[in-house]
């Protein structure tokens, strides 16, 4: 079995796919992760060295590779893994694969990466609280026809991350 988790950055999702792999006893992996492994080089640099098209290319030529292994794990996606390309439908067309979307406000998200713009290629242009509000707001518009495609949907607002993969794992039951 293979647990997909997705949603938009600063939603927990390494947070909670470590704690989950490690409450089912399965190996975790973080795909921006194992880019970086891959190429030797962080996201944000491979991001602007060489662009965002290589960097969907590669993400989804790893994403591949992943869904050929035959071990269980946890997969925690790039916040955007699931829009680009065919990435989404490889997913749920792999046999034993669920998918789940840790579901975050505009508001949650926003608190969260407003402390986290230096490290984060997409988000360190913007100056103002309102210019990352209105920069999520459309981001999460854009992206929920995917993510809301996901087999289940956990509301992770106001939530520590205990009680987040508790109710993972009782939607797995």
């Amino acid at each position: 079995m293979k647990i997909f988790i997705a949603g938009y950055m600063g939603s927990g999702k390494s947070v909670i796919g470590k704690q989950l792999a490690e409450a089912l006893n399965i190996n975790y992996v973080d795909l921006d992760n194992q880019i970086e492994i891959i190429e030797g080089e962080d996201v944000n640099g491979i991001f602007e060295e060489k662009g965002e098209l290589y960097f969907r290319k590669l993400e989804s030529r790893i994403l591949q590779d992943i869904l050929n292994d035959p071990s269980d794990m946890v997969v925690s996606l790039g916040g955007g893994t699931p829009c680009y390309g065919n990435n989404f439908d490889a997913i749920k067309d792999s046999e034993d694969t669920t998918t789940i979307y840790l579901k975050a406000s505009v508001e949650t998200l926003t608190a969260r990466l407003a402390y986290e713009k230096v490290h984060r290629p997409v988000i360190s242009h913007l100056e103002t609280k309102e210019q990352l509000e209105e920069f999520i707001r459309k981001h999460l518009f854009e992206r929920a026809f995917y993510y809301n495609q996901s087999d289940y949907i956990i509301d992770v607002n106001n939530l520590d991350p205990e009680e987040i993969v508790g109710r993972i794992l009782k939607k797995l039951d």
